[in-house]
């Protein structure tokens, strides 16, 4: 059982309980500054709606992700916008662009040095890497709790652990190597409010923490659910929503 496990999407889960993704990615948009005319890729679009805002400020954008389901709904939602499904760890364009945006997505990619190769290969010299994503840390006290609880089935969670949660010096060392210039880093606290009231670590685990608990039946699985919430609530709980315990990593990087 303690086989790495890929991470399953649930773009509809994703959608009705994970909006805050879209919502808190905004931020990110606005570092990113589109330009009208400017062509650009949205890394790790999930279900469109950031791709979606950057093409409502005028730029050209093209949402890639690793996922078909999410494709498949991004291209429901917004069919007049071309989605991709492609590894972000290889993705290659036909030509270059003016920037790469990614936000709550470059965390899923654990060889980032393929993914920092792919951005530069996408763009031309002057162009733009732009992206939030998970930092050192990120909801420590959530895999903590993971870990506890499935000690106790026999699963090793670091062996299914899925994610990248890079340090500022680590990541923007990444990034020069491949010769961009990091024009602005930062690792900051961000508590994220979840959607859905006591049911929002719930809906987060199955959102994104799905591989940790599978092979669990489906009743063990809501019990190891249940067992994570007693263990985070007094830190996690304020009696109305679960706040995340995210750390997120926020930068801006020119290819020289």
């Amino acid at each position: 059982m303690n086989k790495p496990v890929n991470q399953e999407w649930n773009a509809g889960l994703y959608d009705s309980k994970i909006g805050y993704v879209s919502r808190l990615g905004k931020g990110v948009v606005e570092l990113l500054n589109p330009q009208p005319g400017e062509r650009i890729v949205d890394l790790g679009c999930g279900t469109g709606d950031l791709t979606n805002v950057i093409v409502q400020l005028g730029a050209s954008c093209v949402g890639i992700d690793e996922s078909a389901d999410m494709v498949e709904k991004a291209r429901s939602k917004y069919p007049e916008i071309s989605f991709v499904a492609m590894d972000g760890h290889m993705f290659r364009l036909d030509k270059t662009v003016d920037a790469v945006f990614s936000n709550a997505a470059l965390h899923w990619m654990k060889q980032p040095e393929r993914v920092i190769e792919s951005a530069r290969l996408a763009l031309h010299e002057g162009g733009r890497f732009v992206a939030e994503f998970g930092g050192k840390r990120n909801v420590g006290h959530i895999y903590e709790a993971i870990a506890e609880v499935l000690g106790d089935y026999g699963i090793d969670a670091e062996a299914r652990n899925p994610w990248y949660f890079p340090s500022v010096s680590e990541y923007s060392g990444l990034l020069e190597a491949q010769g961009f210039e990091v024009r602005w880093m930062e690792l900051y606290d961000r508590p994220t409010e979840l959607d859905d009231g006591v049911k929002g670590l719930e809906h987060w685990l199955d959102a994104f923490a799905g591989m940790f608990f599978a092979g669990l039946a489906a009743e063990l699985k809501r019990e190891a659910y249940a067992r994570c919430c007693k263990l985070l609530e007094a830190d996690l709980y304020n009696g109305k929503h679960w706040i995340a315990d995210y750390r997120r990593l926020r930068f801006s990087a020119v290819l020289k």
